[in-house]
């Protein structure tokens, strides 16, 4: 009885973890393979260093977007002000 629960319980935290039920080396079974491991760190900081590249990316291109908002604010604003406002004014007075 307490044998069918725990394995219930394995089989759903697998589920949780593997829901299209790949095999996952290391995970439940340790590998006994060093080079197969090696491989395996190899190819996982490989995925580490391509997702970074990504995240740089994206931080970069939001970086942009804000910088492209802020200059269209200023333009708009600038359109907004009334023709008298932008004319530069001189020092001397008249009269």
């Amino acid at each position: 009885m307490a044998e069918d629960s725990s394995r219930e319980l394995f089989e759903f935290f697998q589920k949780m973890w593997n829901p299209m039920s790949f095999p996952i080396p290391g995970m439940f079974q340790p590998t006994m393979d060093v080079e197969e491991i090696e491989k395996k760190i190899h190819e996982l900081q490989a995925v580490e260093n391509w997702l970074k590249m990504n995240l740089t990316f994206v931080q970069m291109t939001a970086k942009t977007l804000e910088m492209q908002k802020s200059a269209l604010e200023t333009i708009q604003e600038s359109a907004k002000q009334p023709a008298s406002e932008k004319k530069p004014k001189s020092g001397k007075s008249s009269g």
